[in-house]
């Protein structure tokens, strides 16, 4: 009698052993579905979800960061037409997106549409001065005016250089030529980028974040031309979740008036998160020559060398006529006679290249480094990293929780097939034991 209980107790053991396989292996799947249903639930753009909370208000700190090139031999090049030669100082930091979305508004058409506020507040901390330092820099309403107010640039005395205060720079001074404030980013503070219009997601997940029209309309007049003036993907903040490392992330940035595309590169591990990084390809600033797409964002021919060169992108069209050129920082990925004709310069692929960092479930980004150089100025570049705080609350409300259910399927399987494995084996020992002792 005992041993028919103990064989008993043994083969109920594998059948428990094989249930709690089972039951792990069921939960794979079934696990897979909640998460899957629990992030379409959640990214979902309207009042209520936890993608709404943190679209409203980054939880990440946002910083723009700006280098100025200091020449060091303005005489020199006015007079004897010398290459200007720079040495680069920075960073000045300031914080910005520290506002709310602005006259948000969910539509009928499952789309939302906002305002960004736009606000910078320095941070002495991240700086390696005041805002009042002074460098030397290109006189941008000279470079402005060369063409037509000769005798205005006279009269003020003025020159291709100048020196003023990295805020006046940035932010805008009282131009004695053009009789108004200018600055590289001036008006700034207290004004917005958009109206913004993007899906929310409601009907259609794959879409939620995807810009639908800017500035009321579904495509960009700067380029007169149908594949540029495209407004392709989201505004950088966020993608539609669930990655495919395959597929590449579309983004737009109305600081460099266009739409740009970024590939994974690498899948890294940030505050405890798994993240897939992106940078942009260094085609997305090639020549027409090397890259036909670009030919319609070739403006000029004269500068350009007749589309040749590579590096630079003329956005004159949207900043009201000014001489501005976009490229990444030290010309990288430029032609070599960027380089040639400024000494100081020191492209490096670690430090200005554009990348974004992205959790792929959620499609949220969690570290973003925008590098862009304008004129002679390095900057800015607009860095976006989640902070302590809030990558403990990312991981307690979706990757804790995503986790410990794998860890939950994986201990069921494992413990599972342990039990079925040793009271088998157990069992068929005292089976033999007893067939002996019969014997």
């Amino acid at each position: 009698m005992g041993c028919c209980n103990r064989r008993c107790g043994l083969l109920a053991g594998a059948v428990f052993g094989a249930v709690v396989a089972v039951l792990g292996g069921i939960l794979i799947p079934v696990g897979d579905m909640i998460i899957e249903n629990t992030v379409k639930k959640e990214a979902v753009i309207e009042p209520g979800t936890t993608a709404y909370d943190n679209w409203v208000s980054t939880g990440a700190a946002v910083y723009r960061q700006f280098w100025f090139f200091d020449v060091k031999n303005p005489q020199q090049v006015v007079e004897a037409g010398a290459p200007p030669e720079v040495q680069e100082r920075g960073p000045y930091t300031y914080k910005t997106r520290f506002l709310p979305k602005a006259n948000i508004s969910i539509n009928t058409n499952n789309t939302a549409s906002f305002l960004l506020p736009m606000g910078a507040i320095f941070e002495p901390s991240m700086s390696v001065g005041p805002e009042e330092d002074e460098v030397t820099s290109l006189n941008l309403a000279v470079a402005v005016s060369v063409s037509t107010c000769v005798f205005l640039i006279k009269a003020t005395n003025s020159s291709l250089f100048q020196k003023r205060a990295v805020k006046e720079l940035l932010w805008g001074y009282d131009d004695p030529i053009l009789k108004d404030t200018i600055g590289l980013f001036s008006p700034y503070n207290d004004t917005y980028d958009g109206y913004y219009n993007v899906f929310n997601g409601k009907d259609d997940i794959s879409k939620v974040g995807i810009i639908d029209r800017w500035r009321g309309e579904k495509n960009l007049s700067f380029w007169n031309d149908e594949y540029c003036d495209m407004i392709n993907g989201t505004d950088a903040s966020s993608f539609p979740p669930f990655l495919d490392k395959k597929i590449p992330l579309f983004f737009f940035s109305s600081d460099i008036c266009r739409s740009v595309s970024a590939s994974y590169e690498a899948t890294l591990n940030l505050k405890g998160i798994e993240v897939y990084r992106y940078g942009l390809l260094p085609s997305t600033l090639a020549s027409p020559v090397d890259n036909p797409d670009n030919k319609c964002f070739c403006r000029n021919y004269k500068t350009t060398k007749n589309c040749t060169l590579a590096g630079v992108l003329d956005i004159s069209s949207c900043s009201d006529g000014r001489p501005v050129y976009i490229s990444l920082p030290h010309f990288l990925h430029g032609s070599p006679s960027l380089r040639e004709d400024v000494l100081g310069l020191n492209p490096n692929e670690e430090h200005h290249k554009t990348f974004l960092e992205v959790e792929p479930t959620t499609g949220f980004t969690l570290n973003f480094a925008k590098r862009i150089q304008v004129n002679m100025m390095y900057g800015p570049s607009k860095t976006a990293m989640l902070d302590d705080e809030t990558a403990d609350m990312f991981k307690r409300e979706l990757t804790s929780r995503i986790q410990m259910l794998e860890i939950i399927q994986q201990v069921l399987l494992i413990a599972g097939v342990i039990i079925f494995v040793l009271c088998l084996i157990s069992y068929v020992c005292v089976r033999r034991k007893d067939k002996a002792i019969h014997a």
